[in-house]
């Protein structure tokens, strides 16, 4: 059996738009409703969200016979962790709270077996197909897409240092960190912040690497899509639940 391709990854490094979608709500059953809706991936999220290592598995399940890509946010820049999401299937992370060059190499080097590396081999993972993908130990780096995600300024100060680290794909920019860093906590499109998060897109491709970014504002995506983000997350399931709810019971209010 051969090693799965990443459609995502390939895609990103062609410098394709790829738009996406948040996935917080932890359900197999909702991540495969979005799924069927055309979008080019899905973050799943187990940073700011209930998601499990079992839930995860699932999810990615739900994911398999779609054409989306599933992107896996992992909690923490943790070797173990990354490990286990690696170990269950995920083949795209997005690492949050990067904020240096070495940082970023721990990053990386957690998806790698030594010697390159500091991931623990096992034999028997869903991500080997159970052992039937050939050669996969010395291979599987090869469809693994590392994203790291800056969000605070002293590390926008270090973003070419970021971008320079082998074996990194692409940098995505939190947008609401980054805010709450430079002392706008809780806003997402200060016009202090945004003219920054743009040229940082400039820098991210001039960098060679891919660009990432998430709003739900249309205007927003635009504006940093036009800036070189390629792989932009226009929406998040749970936001869609809450403003589509409140939206249709706001047409009966009497």
């Amino acid at each position: 059996m051969e090693l799965p391709k990443n459609a995502f990854k390939r895609a990103l490094k062609e410098g394709r738009n790829q738009i996406g979608l948040w996935s917080s709500l932890s359900s197999n059953y909702t991540v495969e409703v979005i799924a069927g809706a055309g979008y080019d991936w899905i973050l799943l999220d187990q940073e700011h969200s209930p998601n499990d290592l079992e839930s995860l598995l699932a999810q990615l399940q739900a994911t398999a016979s779609y054409p989306t890509s599933a992107v896996v946010r992992v909690p923490w820049n943790d070797a173990v962790h990354i490990k286990r999401v690696l170990d269950v299937g995920a083949q795209s992370l997005l690492i949050p709270y990067v904020c240096t060059d070495e940082e970023a190499k721990s990053a990386v080097a957690a998806t790698r077996y030594p010697p390159s590396g500091v991931r623990g081999v096992a034999g028997t993972t869903r991500a080997t197909r159970f052992g039937r993908v050939k050669d996969y130990a010395r291979r599987a780096h090869e469809e693994l897409c590392v994203l790291v995600q800056v969000e605070t300024k002293p590390a926008l100060d270090q973003l070419e240092a970021i971008c320079a680290v082998e074996g990194v794909d692409g940098v995505f920019i939190g947008p609401a960190d980054l805010h709450a860093s430079m002392g706008y906590t809780g806003e997402t499109s200060n016009p202090a912040v945004l003219p920054l998060i743009e040229e940082a897109m400039r820098r991210i491709r001039k960098a060679g690497k891919a660009a990432g970014y998430l709003t739900p504002v249309e205007a927003d995506a635009r504006r940093m899509i036009a800036a070189g983000c390629n792989f932009c997350s226009v929406g998040a399931d749970v936001g869609l639940l809450a403003r589509g709810a409140e939206a249709l019971r706001a047409k009966f209010n009497s």
